[in-house]
């Protein structure tokens, strides 16, 4: 990962960079314009051969001029290569029209991010998700998850499923380990880890506790795989301490969950968690540290992440840094029986017990 304490550029370089942040958002715009319109898929389609500007606008059916001053500024910003008369897909047009990664994280940014971020200001000064009024009248986003426009509700569920069901195939034998009858998944949203850990052990009965919207969706598809009898759900806020957790489960499990929360949240939920425990329970928490990731990529994705959830989710919340987290975790009263690092996109598994 970078060390953060060295400055990587010197004034000439630095003052490069500034320009490109300047012009950052024009960028990105033409950087899906390029991906939508379909021009780098024409010229993915001739590889190293590279077409010139009249036969793009031919194969996509857009303007000779529409396509060059875009493909001008692909060239400023490396996503295509020249060659009098053809432009030529590089490698981080490659990536900008093939990577799943990179589709889920720039749909994200454009479907639900893009115009919040104009309230990024107030959002910070405020303490509230001020970019939340461009999608729909809620006071965080997790209770209008059910109701977003169709684009950003398409591309929210496609990022969030991105990163944790690449880590849900391996983390089945873990937590399956010692056979646990019931488990209770906190955060469960619309039910992809339940309906796994069905599929994994027939004899497992799964709880998922959540906002009730969510619960609705996610008992609406445990009906449809025809898991209803061994998938129930509990509607709550999990901060409203009047609202009792329920009792009895082997595991508690909970995944990329407490991210979306302030650090005192999440010292009420795992105390509530610890007080709510049957004996010998473990606690499972699947979290994306921004300072446990094995490439720079990861850790800047995650940090940009973090603003979406200060403007957009619920003003504060984040992604923390993991000695942050861990504090917060013995300060409820758990212990850390084993850490693990990188599993599937960068996550960390944390197993826990009660001290």
């Amino acid at each position: 990962m970078t060390h953060y304490s060295i400055d990587p550029f010197n004034a000439l370089d630095a003052k490069t960079e500034a320009q490109k942040l300047a012009f950052a958002p024009i960028v990105f715009q033409t950087a899906k314009s390029l991906r939508d319109l379909g021009i780098l898929a024409a010229l993915d389609e001739v590889k190293k051969e590279g077409l010139d500007a009249a036969a793009i606008s031919q194969r996509t059916g857009i303007s000779e001029y529409g396509a060059k001053v875009l493909l001008d500024m692909g060239l400023s910003a490396h996503i295509v290569t020249w060659q009098a008369p053809n432009y030529r897909l590089a490698n981080l047009g490659y990536y900008l029209l093939h990577d799943g990664m990179t589709r889920a994280n720039l749909d994200f940014t454009a479907d639900v991010c893009y115009a919040a971020m104009m309230h990024l200001s107030e959002s910070i000064k405020e303490s509230k998700p001020a970019g939340l009024v461009e999608l729909g009248d809620w006071e965080t986003i997790y209770q209008g998850l059910s109701q977003l426009p169709t684009a950003a509700k398409e591309s929210w569920f496609n990022f969030d499923h991105f990163y944790s069901d690449r880590s849900f195939p391996l983390l089945l034998e873990r937590v399956f380990a010692k056979k646990p009858k019931r488990l209770f998944d906190i955060g469960g949203n619309t039910g992809k880890w339940a309906q796994q850990c069905c599929a994994y052990d027939p004899d497992v009965n799964v709880t998922i506790i959540d906002l009730p919207q969510q619960i609705e969706m996610a008992l609406t598809q445990a009906q449809e795989k025809g898991l209803a009898e061994r998938i129930d759900g509990v509607g709550i806020n999990v901060l409203d301490k009047t609202q009792a957790l329920p009792q009895g489960a082997d595991v508690w499990w909970m995944s990329q969950f407490l991210d979306c929360f302030s650090p005192m949240e999440i010292l009420s939920i795992l105390r509530r968690v610890r007080e709510a425990m049957s004996p010998g329970a473990t606690v499972y928490i699947l979290e994306l540290f921004w300072d446990a990731q094995r490439y720079e990529a990861a850790t800047y994705s995650l940090n940009a992440t973090s603003l979406y959830f200060t403007c957009l989710a619920n003003g504060n919340s984040r992604f923390y840094r993991s000695e942050d987290f861990l504090e917060i975790v013995a300060e409820a009263g758990l212990v850390v029986v084993e850490r693990e690092d990188n599993i599937g996109l960068g996550h960390t598994l944390l197993t826990l017990a009660a001290a």
